[in-house]
């Protein structure tokens, strides 16, 4: 079974126009999307005139070779457009799967959209990694923007406790789909102009996970010049295939693998 992976595509209409014309020519069995889906103007429109009305097409050219589509939200989602991602998943075009597991060919796909406290404003998709700590440059999530409403409790939670909290009974075979990268691998990346040096920004609380529970495969995206910057957009974390789309070129990024062959998989710039 082949999967097509892609993130971070921030409502871009050749990237997106691109990934439709690879699927209907490769027909894929599964395609995942790690986030940062949306344009940052006119998300709302973005999302029913242009992403449900070409997938509603391409669903009706492909007929049953029609992937499964799995799909999370990033920090540059705002959650308002949650609930509407939530309805198009109601009508059998993909399915919304943060917070949630997905079986599929004995495999279990788990989405999760939190990443760390980033310097930017947004804070729906940003939680405390693992104390209320944060990085030097980074904004607080509550010292930053929401678009709905956030309890106390959820707003001093970590994703920590949110990973702790998981529970498949084989996580072995399951294909995490975060948006954010793990802590010092080649996924997660940036270029500190203060320091004049690389540095990780990571999710510590994702790197123990993978650590301990060692999932079979684990996708990423968020940091777009990762892969320029380290060298390489795949690592490994004990026996965990770990894989980022993100990518700051103008080309569209996907990462084609198969699910019984994860050590083969390649990356695709179109």
């Amino acid at each position: 079974m082949r999967c097509f992976f892609v993130s971070d595509l921030h409502g871009n209409l050749n990237k997106y126009e691109k990934l439709f014309r690879t699927i209907y020519d490769e027909k894929p069995d599964v395609v995942l999307l790690g986030g940062d889906l949306l344009p940052r103007n006119n998300p709302n429109y973005f999302l029913f005139n242009f992403l449900e009305s070409s997938l509603i097409k391409l669903k009706n050219e492909l007929k049953d070779a029609y992937p499964e589509i799995l799909l999370i939200l990033g920090n540059n989602d705002p959650k308002t457009e949650e609930k509407y991602f939530i309805e198009i998943s109601n009508k059998n075009l993909w399915h919304y799967i943060h917070n949630k597991q997905i079986e599929y060919h004995n495999y279990k796909f788990i989405g999760y959209s939190y990443s760390p406290p980033s310097p930017f404003m947004l804070k729906d998709w940003e939680k405390y990694d693992i104390s209320t700590n944060v990085e030097e440059g980074c904004i607080s999530p509550e010292n930053g923007i929401t678009t709905t409403p956030v309890d106390d409790k959820e707003k001093f939670s970590t994703i920590k406790n949110d990973l702790d909290a998981i529970n498949s009974e084989d996580i072995k075979k399951s294909i995490f789909l975060f948006h954010a990268p793990p802590f010092k691998t080649n996924l997660d990346v940036i270029y500190d102009y203060n320091k004049k040096m690389n540095k990780h920004t990571g999710s510590k609380a994702i790197r123990k996970f993978i650590e301990n529970k060692q999932p079979y495969i684990t996708l990423h995206g968020h940091i777009h010049e990762s892969s320029r910057l380290s060298g390489s957009w795949k690592d490994k974390i004990g026996n965990t295939y770990c894989f980022s789309a993100a990518y700051d070129g103008n080309e569209l990024a996907i990462i084609n693998f198969e699910l019984d062959k994860p050590e083969n998989a390649t990356r695709v710039l179109i």
